[in-house]
């Protein structure tokens, strides 16, 4: 694919080993994102992030608005919860998680004026302390999936030497376009954030990493990078090819910058930070706003979706409320996902809420899910080569079989991002992923006996 006046736009450094060619199904690319009303309620639960649960700081009947923080945590590895919708606390409730974890969950009945708290003002920022105050104050998490707290990872020890700030505007899975239209829609909030990060941290480099099959978003790019506010030209542009998972954390740094994250490590540790170009853009926002994340962008996609969309919603809004604004479903859904087809997590019902980090609900109808007839172990090798770490999830399905949890650990199965590539590579049909799941589970439970 080529492109215009490309000159000076960097290559991968490495190819990563593995990963697999999908189709990108980007039906929604075109489609800006549109606001969704106020929903009627909101659930708000206390563990969106990784790292410790927020604990209500409300109570039933309290009245609050948007941008009232409703949870909190005194732990580092943590970040607030704010009011979505402007309304009255109904409950406290006890939820399940889509991972079938207890949490948890503030709920607030809408007043429909989506009122804003008078708190919510623009912070006070002067050095790098109070930057990462005001990030952690924002309650940003990770956009692109992972949700990790934002301030924590730009708390980054000084004695590491990062260098390096990656933008990862990749976005690998099929049907999720909200990164694409994030660098479409809002290319200024992106390049006030990304020279807002070199101010404040001196990175000596910031790679924008895309995938070559964006052209429309590769020009917007290319532009922030040549801005004349690029002091120095210590901001590129990275095209890399189109081949999931190219989006991971671990898969970009080693694309971009040659390192090569080691196990258990992270990239901070090869002196990378890796942040999704959503949460850049964020930040620029909430530094000239104050207000903090109450609502993301999400791709509503799928065959039986009537009308697929980007829509940008409340955090907290059930699913099946969004899916009605997207007029209904045309067909019996008969797989639901939150995320990707291929990192997702297949929903039971449409009652969930929406979190920080969620960035697509794809549903489908049965016709057009095709599930492999589940077989034996051929021994034909293709999970081991499209593994992006290197494992062979075969050997890890043995050992977790029998519980092993001395062997899963001697063959790295923590490395595991659960990317799906060896599933979707399996000519057999053999469920390699919940495969890796359980292998973790059986090595937590015998790290805690």
């Amino acid at each position: 694919m080529k492109h215009d006046n490309l000159s000076g736009v960097l290559k991968p450094v490495v190819r990563g080993r593995g990963g697999v060619s999908v189709a990108h199904h980007k039906n929604t690319s075109t489609l800006e994102s549109v606001r969704m009303p106020a929903p009627a309620k909101v659930i708000l639960p206390m563990q969106q992030h990784i790292g410790a649960p927020c604990t209500p700081t409300v109570k039933p009947g309290d009245k609050v608005e948007i941008g009232q923080v409703v949870g909190d945590s005194d732990k580092f590895v943590s970040a607030p919860i704010h009011a979505t919708v402007s309304g009255t606390v109904k409950a406290i409730a006890d939820i399940k998680l889509t991972n079938g974890a207890a949490s948890k969950a503030v709920v607030i009945e809408s007043d429909g004026e989506m009122k804003v708290w008078d708190g919510v003002k623009p912070p006070v920022v002067e050095t790098k302390e109070d930057f990462l105050k005001a990030v952690r104050a924002s309650g940003l998490v990770g956009l692109g999936g992972a949700g990790f707290p934002t301030h924590v990872k730009l708390a980054f020890d000084e004695s590491k030497n990062i260098d390096t700030l990656v933008v990862n505007a990749a976005e690998c899975e099929p049907y999720i376009t909200v990164d694409f239209r994030e660098c479409v829609d809002n290319s200024w909030d992106i390049l006030n954030g990304v020279y807002l990060l070199k101010e404040m941290f001196g990175f000596k480099q910031i790679i924008i990493a895309v995938e070559d099959n964006k052209p429309e978003a590769i020009k917007v790019l290319k532009n922030i990078a040549d801005h004349e506010m690029d002091i120095g030209d210590t901001v590129k542009l990275m095209t890399l090819k189109s081949r999931y998972p190219q989006g991971a954390e671990k898969v970009m740094v080693q694309s971009a910058t040659g390192r090569k994250v080691p196990p258990g490590k992270l990239p901070a540790d090869v002196g990378c930070v890796v942040m999704n170009v959503g949460s850049v853009a964020f930040i620029s926002r909430y530094m000239k706003t104050g207000k903090p994340l109450v609502s993301r962008s999400i791709t509503v996609d799928g065959s039986a979706i009537k009308e697929p969309k980007n829509v940008r919603v409340a955090i907290g809004t059930p699913i099946n409320e969004i899916i009605d604004f997207c007029g209904g479903y045309k067909a019996e859904p008969y797989k639901l996902l939150m995320g990707g087809p291929m990192m997702g997590i297949a929903l039971h019902d449409d009652t969930y809420p929406v979190l920080k980090n969620n960035n697509a609900i794809l549903a489908f109808a049965e016709n057009d899910v095709h599930v492999k007839k589940e077989r034996d172990c051929i021994r034909c090798g293709r999970c081991v080569s499209v593994c992006p770490m290197g494992l062979m999830p075969t050997l890890i399905e043995r050992y977790a079989k029998i519980k092993d949890a001395d062997s899963l650990n001697k063959i790295g199965v923590n490395v595991c991002m659960e990317c799906g590539s060896c599933a979707y590579s399996c000519p057999s049909g053999r469920p390699l992923v919940q495969y890796m799941r359980l292998a973790k589970s059986v090595v937590r439970e015998a790290e805690g006996k």
